[in-house]
């Protein structure tokens, strides 16, 4: 992810004309934004909460909560020297829901490539993930 002009977090897929459609999935496709978001369907957190039951550093989470919030997903309401950050789109856990019942529909049959930064139909070995053959 980077920052854009305005202050945004935004990749340069997104920048460069991604649908709305995937933007939206791109935004959940990093685990530590897909467990806040888990979290936050709970209720409303502190950034010290969400760092104390997700292990993750307070610079993290402040990361992708403002990510989160650029993406209209999240907002936070100020109370003294305290924010407390909520969801924004309750459906976004009917969302949720619906991916994991689709998964449990396709018995978890849904293959993420293990490895980051290769492309999506193509293995670290250079193995074609659909034809299963090398690639040049």
């Amino acid at each position: 992810m980077a920052i854009n002009d305005g202050g945004r977090c935004v990749s340069a897929d997104i920048a460069a004309g991604m649908s709305p459609a995937t933007a939206l999935f791109h935004s959940l496709s990093d685990e530590n934004r897909l467990r806040i978001v888990q979290r936050l369907a709970r209720g409303e957190a502190r950034v010290v909460d969400l760092t104390c039951e997700l292990g993750l550093a307070q610079s993290t989470v402040s990361k992708h909560l403002s990510c989160l919030r650029d993406c209209g997903l999240v907002d936070y309401r100020p109370a003294g020297r305290q924010s407390f950050y909520s969801l924004t789109r309750p459906e976004l856990m009917d969302l949720l829901a619906s991916a994991e019942h689709l998964l449990a529909a396709t018995g978890h049959a849904v293959t993420l490539c293990p490895v980051h930064g290769i492309a999506a139909d193509e293995h670290a070995d250079g193995t074609d993930l659909v034809a299963g053959q090398g690639v040049s």
